[in-house]
């Protein structure tokens, strides 16, 4: 089994998005493990605020199935594949982590936003605060400990959503 991570986001419709998100994660792949929700403004275009949090969870599919199952869910939301990077979402899931793999293709793994967002890093450390990221050896805790903490403003917000397992 493959431990990974996933960061979601939104800034349409964000409560129903976040749980549209959660279901059919729940529904691919079973039980989650969740950060906090946090709320972020927009980086890289003016638009409105986003939820963000990040899901760990075990899986058997390989990485080009995650993927695969993460733009499903993405289309399935709403989300259009041709939309721009910097816009308004439905549902933005980006595989952050596969065990300890470092790849450029299908998805950028460990990804870039990991160490350089706020709304990746602060939700990743609250739920792996000991792993440690494979290229810099250093926990997510270690990393959000030294990351610059008034450069990205962050609130946390309650997350009102229960597996349907539960």
């Amino acid at each position: 089994m493959a431990e990974i991570y996933i960061s979601l986001g939104t800034n349409i419709d964000r409560d129903f998005h976040v749980k549209q998100g959660l279901d059919a994660l729940s529904h691919y792949f079973g039980e989650l493990r969740l950060s906090s929700l946090f709320e972020s403004e927009a980086i890289g275009f003016d638009g409105s605020a986003f939820y963000n949090l990040v899901v760990g969870l075990s899986t058997i599919l390989s990485v080009e199935d995650v993927v695969a199952t993460l733009r499903k869910i993405e289309v399935a939301n709403g989300r259009s594949l041709q939309s721009k990077k910097f816009s308004p979402r439905t549902l933005d899931l980006d595989l952050l982590l596969y065990d300890e793999l470092v790849l450029e293709s299908p998805a950028q793994i460990p990804r870039d936003e990991i160490t350089t967002n706020a709304f990746v890093l602060w939700p990743l450390s609250q739920i792996a605060p000991q792993l440690k990221h494979p290229t810099m050896h250093l926990s997510y805790g270690q990393l959000w400990k030294e990351y610059d903490h008034a450069s990205q403003e962050l609130k946390i917000l309650p997350l009102n959503w229960k597996s349907k397992s539960e």
